[in-house]
C-alpha cells in the first residue's frame, strides 16, 4: 500500500506533508523559534488525530521550521493569559496524549522548555550535532511540567535528569545520544532526512506488529511484574493470528515484499 504525496498548509503556523506512509508536521512559526501557541497545539493534535485514524499511514515526523525545533511555549501568549496547553492533550498536543502510532522528533537547533519535553513525548529522536535540549523552567520561576519531570527519569539516568530540571542547564545532542535520548545524530541540517530514512524503515514493517510494539514497551510498566506476559498475550495475540502474519511468512517464504493490510 502507498500513499500519495500531499502537502497541507494548517493555517499557516502548521504545515502537514503526507508521503509514503509517513506524516510530517512541521511547527512554522520561525520567527517566533517555533514557539508554540494554543492554535498551534490544536493544530497539532488535528494532524496526530488524523496519523491515527488513517490507515495508510504507519509513522509521523514532527519537526520545526528555519533551523530550530521548538523553543517552548510563547511568552508573549503566556503574557496575554493564554496557555498553549490542552486539556487531555497537553503542551502542543502531543505531551499527554501521543500517538498510538510511532512518533519520530527531528530536531535542529534549539528543543527548550516545552519544546524538549514534546521531544520526549516522541518515540525516536533524531537530532543534527548542532541541537541542544534543555528545560529551563526554573531560571523563570516555572516548573517542567509538561511531561519532563514524568518521562526524563525514564529516558536518561535519574541524576542527569535531576540535574537538567534542577539547573535548567542545556545539553549538546552529542551530549543526548550518549545518555541515550537521542537515537540518531546528524550533520546540521540533516535531522529530516535521517528521521524520514528511519520514519521509512519503521512504516515497511507490518502496521500491526508496529503498534504492538509500541504500546507494550510504553504500557508495560504500568502491569503488576506478575501479569506482563498475560497482558502482552492479550495485544500480540491478535496480530500473530492476523492476515498480515501469515503474508508476512507468505512473502518470506516467496521472496517478495509483502502487501500489508492492516488486518
Amino acid at each position: 500500500m502507498t500513499t500519495e504525496s500531499s502537502t497541507t498548509a494548517v493555517g499557516d503556523e502548521v504545515l502537514v506533508r503526507h508521503e509514503s506512509r509517513v506524516a510530517v508536521i512541521t511547527i512554522n512559526r520561525p520567527h517566533a523559534r517555533n514557539a508554540v501557541t494554543r492554535a498551534v497545539s490544536e493544530r497539532i493534535a488535528a494532524a496526530l488525530d488524523e496519523l491515527d485514524r488513517r490507515d495508510d499511514l504507519s509513522v509521523g515526523v514532527l519537526t520545526g521550521a528555519g533551523g530550530t525545533f521548538c523553543a517552548g511555549m510563547d511568552l508573549k501568549g503566556f503574557l496575554r493569559g493564554e496557555r498553549p496547553g490542552i486539556e487531555g492533550r497537553g503542551f502542543a498536543g502531543v505531551t499527554e496524549a501521543p500517538p498510538k502510532k510511532p512518533l519520530i522528533a527531528a530536531v535542529e537547533g534549539y528543543a527548550l522548555a516545552g519544546g524538549c519535553e514534546a521531544v520526549l513525548a516522541c518515540d525516536l529522536v533524531v537530532a543534527a550535532r548542532t541541537a541542544r535540549f534543555g528545560v529551563p523552567e526554573v531560571q523563570r520561576g516555572l516548573v517542567a511540567a509538561a511531561g519532563a519531570l514524568l518521562r526524563l527519569p525514564h529516558r536518561v539516568p535519574e541524576q542527569v535528569a535531576m540535574e537538567l530540571v534542577l539547573t535548567g542547564d542545556m545539553i549538546t545532542a552529542a551530549r543526548g545520544y550518549e545518555i541515550g535520548l537521542v537515537n540518531r545524530l546528524t550533520e546540521e541540517g540533516g535531522a529530516l532526512d535521517e528521521a524520514l530514512a528511519l520514519a521509512a524503515r519503521i512504516a515497511a514493517n507490518g502496521p500491526l506488529a508496529v503498534l504492538a510494539g509500541k504500546r507494550v514497551i510504553r504500557e508495560h510498566g504500568q502491569w503488576p511484574e506478575a501479569e506482563r506476559f498475560a497482558r502482552q498475550r492479550e495485544i500480540v495475540e491478535p496480530v500473530i493470528a492476523s492476515r498480515d502474519a501469515a503474508e508476512g511468512a507468505r512473502a518470506f517464504a516467496e521472496k517478495r515484499l509483502p502487501n500489508w493490510q492492516g488486518r
